[in-house]
């Protein structure tokens, strides 16, 4: 099996994908901005092989590509520089065809999508993005998906609902978590009752690694749905009865995060994408599990089990909880 490069390993979803590899006992190649930061998390692995990159020069990024097999795109931006991602996907690519990389597996989410038709998505769902990051991640599948009819470079898109999960911040559930395991009171984005999935992050890297290995998978997009539908309020209140106490949150309505908007740019980004809140985007992954077989789905008992299980005590986040990107 030839070179298998992690760009944007540093992620959640990135630790994921590295972690099944290393239980296949293969070796990869983890790529960021910061050695230092790659150094810390994955410099006690000797199958991890360290690469740093300037995402904005051309030379950088096909050095880091250089000699690789398979390329899994995992590059976030901040919530407020959405503009970035198709350029930096164009670059990305251009350098990875350059460098002869056969393979790209993509890691999306479910904005290109737009406001659901149906209640349950499959892939052949109209992509019709209605807001700004929608139509920017479906610029950057357009990029992926022209070179592959081209003939340039194989590649596969998987996407995510939001997820959870130990050590992961980037979740509307993360407040929650670290609120319940200390007894305080949560701050959640509502409505909270509607219907939602979550995936559990640690189920993500074994896909990932069977699906870039499969010769069927590429040339098109792949949904992976959660653990089933359920909502934040219930949730919630399992990660609080988990953690021995009773459930104590309040809910930040749409206007309330649009005055906080006024002086936070992060929360200033999250209006756009309050539809998912109120008509979530459930997604029918049957195509995926026909092509791999049975997926492993942790139940979500089990899964804030282990989250609260690897929680260390600390003071309740004064940041905010973040989508999926």
């Amino acid at each position: 099996m030839g070179t298998v490069a992690l760009f944007g390993a540093s992620g959640a979803i990135g630790h994921s994908v590295a972690q099944a590899l290393r239980a296949q006992g293969r070796p990869y190649r983890v790529v960021g901005r910061s050695r230092e930061g790659l150094q810390r998390e994955f410099g006690a692995d000797p199958q991890a092989e360290i690469v740093t990159w300037n995402p904005e020069d051309e030379a950088s990024i096909r050095a880091a590509a250089r000699g690789v097999q398979t390329l899994v795109y995992l590059v976030g931006v901040p919530y407020w520089q959405f503009h970035l991602h198709p350029g930096l996907m164009r670059r990305t690519l251009d350098a990875a065809i350059a460098e002869g990389v056969e393979r790209l597996v993509f890691i999306a989410s479910v904005y290109p999508y737009g406001l659901p038709r149906t209640d349950v998505v499959n892939e052949s769902h109209p992509r019709m993005p209605q807001t700004f990051k929608g139509r920017m991640r479906k610029e950057q599948e357009e990029l992926l998906l022209a070179a592959d009819k081209a003939g340039a470079i194989k590649v596969s898109i998987l996407r995510l609902p939001d997820f959870y999960g130990p050590g992961v911040e980037n979740s509307f559930l993360h407040r929650a978590f670290v609120a319940a395991s200390q007894g305080k009171r949560a701050q959640l984005i509502g409505p909270i009752d509607t219907p939602h999935e979550f995936v559990y992050v640690p189920d993500v890297g074994p896909v990932v690694t069977a699906l870039m290995d499969t010769p069927g998978a590429y040339g098109r997009f792949w949904n992976l749905g959660g653990a089933g539908v359920t909502t934040q309020k219930a949730l919630v209140e399992d990660i609080y009865a988990q953690a021995g106490y009773p459930a104590k949150y309040s809910v930040l309505g749409p206007w309330m995060v649009r005055f906080i908007g006024l002086f936070d740019r992060f929360m200033r980004e999250l209006p756009e994408m309050h539809y998912l809140h109120t008509t979530p985007v459930i997604m029918d992954d049957s195509a995926l599990r026909a092509l791999l077989g049975d997926i492993r789905k942790t139940p979500y008992h089990e899964g804030i089990r282990q989250t609260l299980a690897a929680l260390s005590p600390a003071p309740v986040a004064t940041g905010h909880p973040h989508p999926v990107p």
